[in-house]
């Protein structure tokens, strides 16, 4: 009975429908048939089927007509494609419906308005194609949506213009680059009841990192107003993240949260006006977080119930992208679409490539920043597009390998953004029509910059790299790079763990899949530098400090938080957390921050707070603050950060590392100051490791071992504090050598000692990462774990394997002797 309707209930639809119903309206009415016993909300609505898009074609005999216009077109010349675009969708907008049709599609809106008791529903109008191997869903913006469409005219004018969108100039040159034919792709349309989100939120969630293909996070983008100001690109969204496999434990594993500008929100028109219209947002809206955590913890448990859903029906992994409101009325939270991911969903992932800068000057060529997009680096020129619109599209002279520099972009410049070697954009995050696009194309974007249009300009030569984390990085000029591949089915099994020393939580998920054993240093001080800012004291005592501009800056920062150590405290514990659900259930050893006091003294109100050292690399640093009365409350937000990760969390991986702790007391001193902000040694399984970095470490080695639970030689200031120089200075740089003699006597020493005592010893300085001879040594005296840098993890192995290979010959040998 399906298919001798025009209509059919949304319900009533499932996965097997795609050629009647399109992809989107069969997913829907899949999960409505199959999810909502697990209290997940979706609008109902009803389906316009293809049967009706075909017979609507056939009555007004279109067929022969479009056929006519595309036939034997030069479809890559703009112009023409604009032209035939144009014409063809007049021809669907002007077509009549049959008196059939129309009666059972206004009879069916007729029954959803008496459904939500109004005389005229508000309804979304969406197209649904019904090609289920092109894929509209992940192409963003194939088919168009209308909101807000209330009364039985404007909907049919708003069916018709769904019709009308399946020969958009984009559609049309996407079907082109696919060699797909125009005439085997039908168009279904899906009326569903509007969320009042214009009241509310809405947003786009992804149950995979859509950067790296991560697949244990759930990526959630949201702002204020009608979803689609985040589909276009029309705002920087508030994103936060969430771990999956915690979750589903119980536990409250928000691993990111960061707030966007969210300047601008869509809401319903006037009535008489326009069905719908762009607003600023209110400032006590802007400046907090869209979404309470609870909805974040709720929306991320739907998204895993979808995608689980969706994953057994496949027979395969199946990530989702999902779209989802919050009624401003009611507060509730509904899905309102659901797709399968198709991008990083089919990329192998033991197939690296990997892009590096090569030039250590180039910071004094940044231009611009913004949020990277992808993981790669292009150069070229700028072709900036302001004041272009669409009907001038067939007039840029885009020559394949120009940079696009734009506001924002929209479907209509599909055509020439698959030209771009990278895409930059004023507006927009992570989940941008820009970013969603450059994905598809395997091109760089850096959006959200909010001045690229002003400050680049055509015919630039510039460099954009989103190679060096979150943060996509626009240079002036070329700066060299290299690109190499590797396969992880190339490396060879070893027998020494091998893990990694992760700076920056923005990477993190990139090295996941990594072969590694976990993490062997994560340092906060990278965290708190770059996460939060602030000097530690400042940000608690600022308002007795009677500095107006450092009240205001410290005040901007904390936006979205409730106190200055929520903000603290949040802030670390999310950047920690990130790094140790990237590896988990790996060890992550943290350590404690170990600023230098010249260090500190730069961050913004360090100057109160802050001694004057002749040495600070020998002076108040790591272990001795933490006890101090002066820094003990600042050591204790680390305690409580660290606390938040284990037990909130859940992300129980996580050991904390002791820096630059001279004396067996002080080791016990700082154990005090832990235990008062409650964070204990062995509760909860809590490991607390030192870093070996002082010869009073190895000297004392047999002492220190009774009070931790393993070690980590730090060789960059062993090497410094063992040679009796300064690492910083210039005048005795050459004499610095993690392979001298003396350091490696100190190690031998330290390893012998650990494993009479029965503990770990492993190292986390930068010998083994620059020197494989180095790594050698240590696999010789028997570590018991090393962690390097990644960019240095492939030849780590290597040298590692080779050793070993060497170490079981030797052995064979003595065997056979």
């Amino acid at each position: 009975m399906k298919e001798k309707r025009f209509t059919m209930k949304l319900i009533d639809a499932s996965i097997s429908d795609i050629e009647l119903v399109g992809g989107k309206n069969a997913s829907l009415g899949e999960m409505m048939q199959n999810i909502s016993q697990f209290g997940i909300d979706i609008p109902d609505g009803f389906i316009i089927t293809s049967k009706a898009y075909y017979q609507f074609i056939a009555d007004n005999q279109l067929d022969k007509q479009i056929r006519d216009i595309l036939g034997n077109k030069d479809l890559l010349d703009l112009q023409v494609l604009l032209s035939c675009g144009d014409k063809i969708r007049t021809l669907i907008q002007n077509g009549r419906f049959s008196a059939a049709m129309e009666h059972e599609i206004v009879e069916a809106y007729k029954e959803l308005s008496i459904q939500y008791k109004n005389h005229f529903a508000d309804v979304a109008v969406r197209s649904s194609a019904t090609a289920e191997d092109l894929p509209d869903a992940s192409f963003a913006g194939q088919q168009d949506t209308y909101l807000n469409i209330r009364g039985e005219e404007n909907l049919l004018t708003a069916v018709k213009n769904c019709f009308a969108s399946l020969f958009t100039d984009r559609a049309i040159s996407y079907r082109e680059s696919f060699n797909y034919d125009h005439f085997n792709v039908g168009l279904s349309v899906c009326v569903q009841k509007m969320v009042r989100s214009d009241k509310g939120i809405s947003g786009v969630a992804f149950s995979l990192d859509t950067e790296s293909g991560f697949k244990d996070a759930v990526i959630i983008n949201g702002s204020y107003g009608l979803g689609e100001m985040i589909v276009q690109g029309s705002v920087n969204p508030d994103e936060f993240i969430v771990y999956k496999p915690l979750l589903k434990s119980g536990f409250r594993p928000i691993l990111e949260k960061k707030l966007g500008k969210k300047h601008k929100k869509m809401i319903y028109g006037n009535s008489g006006e326009e069905a719908v219209r762009v607003v600023n947002t209110p400032v006590e809206e802007s400046s907090r977080f869209c979404l309470s955590d609870d909805q974040i913890i709720q929306l991320s448990n739907w998204v895993i119930i979808i995608e689980a859903y969706y994953t057994k029906l496949k027979g395969k992994w199946c990530p989702m992208d999902i779209e989802w409101a919050v009624d401003g009325i009611s507060g509730r939270l509904f899905i309102v679409q659901a797709r399968p991911e198709t991008i990083h969903s089919r990329k192998q992932v033991n197939l690296l490539t990997e892009f590096c800068i090569n030039d250590p000057d180039r910071a004094d060529r940044v231009l611009l920043k913004g949020i990277a997009v992808g993981d790669k680096i292009a150069t070229g020129k700028v072709h900036n597009l302001t004041g272009i619109g669409k009907q001038n599209i067939h007039e840029i002279n885009f020559v394949p390998g120009d940079i696009m520099v734009t506001d924002m972009t929209d479907p209509d410049w599909e055509p020439v953004m698959k030209k771009a070697s990278a895409i930059i954009t004023n507006k927009g995050g992570r989940t941008c029509h820009a970013a969603i696009v450059a994905r598809e194309l395997g091109v760089p974007a850096i959006v959200g910059c909010e001045c690229a249009t002003a400050l680049l300009k055509t015919g630039d030569e510039i460099t954009a790299s989103c190679a060096e984390g979150d943060a996509g990085i626009i240079y002036s000029g070329i700066v060299a790079f290299t690109k190499r591949e590797h396969d992880l089915n190339d490396l060879p099994d070893i027998e020494t763990p091998l893990m990694m020393n992760i700076g920056s939580p923005e990477i993190a998920f990139n090295y996941a899949h990594y072969p590694g054993k976990g993490v062997g240093l994560a340092r906060e001080e990278f965290i708190i530098n770059n996460y939060i800012k602030i000097h530690p004291l400042a940000l608690l005592e600022h308002r007795s400090l009677n500095d107006a501009s450092l009240t205001a800056h410290i005040e901007e920062a904390m936006l979205g938080y409730d106190s200055e150590e929520a903000f603290f405290i949040e802030k670390l514990s999310h950047g920690i957390a990130k790094i140790a659900a990237a590896f988990y259930p790996n060890k992550v050893i943290v350590r404690f921050s170990d600023f230098k006091t010249n260090e500190y003294y730069n961050m913004p109100g360090g100057k109160y707070f802050e001694p004057n050292e002749e040495n600070p690399m020998i002076g108040w640093r790591g272990a001795s603050r933490y006890y101090s009365k002066v820094y003990k409350e600042a050591f204790g937000m680390e305690c409580k950060a660290i606390l938040k990760v284990r037990e909130m969390m859940g992300l129980d991986n996580v050991v904390v590392m002791i820096p630059f702790c001279r004396t067996v007391n002080e080791l016990l001193l700082v154990y005090e100051t832990m235990n008062e902000y409650g964070l204990k040694r062995g509760e909860n399984g809590l490991e607390v490791y030192l870093m070996a970095e002082v010869p009073s470490n190895v000297i004392l080695a047999e002492q220190f071992a009774d009070y931790v639970d393993g070690f980590s030689i730090g060789s960059n200031d062993l090497t410094q504090l063992v040679l009796g120089l300064d690492r910083d200075s210039s005048l005795v740089a050459g004499l610095y050598n993690e392979r001298n003699d003396a350091v490696k006597f100190m190690i031998s020493s330290l390893i012998k000692t650990a494993k009479r005592k029965g503990i770990k010893v492993g190292i986390c300085g930068q010998g083994p990462s620059d020197y494989p001879d180095f790594a050698q040594f240590l696999v010789e005296e028997g570590i018991d774990s090393i962690s390097v840098t990644p960019d240095s993890f492939f030849k780590t192995v290597m040298a590692i394997r080779k050793i070993e290979d060497e170490i079981e010959e030797a052995k064979r040998l003595c065997l056979s002797a």
